[in-house]
């Protein structure tokens, strides 16, 4: 079994420069998606029931890599291990969320939470845990029930095909979802509402947000309103990536301490002009006088 990851002030200092080399790395090789896709598939294989699988850095085990789901995932694993090198202390398990996290900032999507502590595993689920691109309504509820999340988690994860393109050799696809591919924005449902257009996909899984009510009502949403979008992904996505996996209480401590010192700089902030203003008005009294 893994050893606690000690979430310190040094693993944090750490945490932050290998987030500032996943965004020059992800600008410079135009590999957004796939490092979504790195994250995604690592996070999805959560079963809320044995509570195995997860955000536990075991998609980079051989075993695990060769699942017909995960092909292509060689190319992000790679990237991802010019990163470790530098960085040896973050483990793979918050490496791979946090390149999740960086791949949709990067191109303009929401700001996710990100919160580190996350133990590597060299065990891996057995193959098909993760959704079936040529599957329907039922088996994508199956799949992200069986992850704990709801069906607003499916239609907001579902966005995330905003990024990147299906490639024939990975998944037997080919295309991208919209019309700019490494923007993340919320075109994916109105693509998605405007039926079949020449040049781009529609999975059986992305027309299945259609058939369903209770997923339509959210594709309607997001396609109007990139804010819901936006609030909506970035919760699912936090979710996703914190399944079976509860953040130190460092980081909150951290987290707390630093609004403090915020909060306190604002107020003293506040307070100096305060000072500055009452004494003006204060000369400016006795030189009239």
């Amino acid at each position: 079994m893994a050893e606690p990851v000690v979430v310190d002030a040094e693993y944090l200092k750490e945490v932050e420069k290998a987030r500032r080399e996943l965004r020059a790395l992800i600008s410079y090789r135009n590999c957004a998606p796939i490092m979504l896709r790195l994250a995604w598939h690592d996070a999805g294989t959560y079963d809320v029931h044995t509570k195995s699988g997860g955000p536990n850095g075991s998609i980079r085990n051989e075993h695990e890599l060769n699942h017909g789901a995960n092909s292509g995932l060689k190319i992000a694993i790679s990237f991802c291990e010019e990163v470790k090198a530098k960085h040896p202390k973050i483990t793979y398990a918050d490496l791979y969320q946090l390149a999740g996290v960086v791949a949709v900032e990067v191109t303009g999507g929401p700001t996710i939470d990100f919160a580190p502590g996350r133990k590597d595993s060299v065990e891996s689920p057995e193959e098909g845990r993760l959704p079936d691109a040529k599957q329907g309504v039922s088996h994508l509820k199956d799949i992200f029930y069986r992850m704990g999340l709801s069906d607003k988690d499916i239609v907001a994860l579902s966005g995330g095909h905003t990024l990147g393109r299906a490639h024939p050799e990975r998944s037997g696809f080919d295309g991208p979802w919209t019309r700019e591919p490494l923007k993340f924005d919320n075109s994916y449902f109105v693509e998605l509402l405007k039926g079949e257009s020449e040049g781009l996909l529609k999975l059986p899984t992305d027309n299945a947000l259609l058939d369903d009510p209770s997923f339509r009502i959210y594709v309607e949403l997001y396609a109007k309103d990139e804010d819901a979008f936006f609030k909506d992904y970035a919760a699912s996505h936090k979710k996703l990536s914190e399944l079976g996996f509860t953040p130190p209480p460092f980081g909150v401590k951290e987290s707390q301490k630093s609004s403090a010192i915020l909060a306190q700089s604002a107020v003293g902030v506040a307070v100096a002009a305060a000072v500055v203003i009452l004494s003006y008005f204060y000369d400016v009294h006795r030189r009239v006088k």
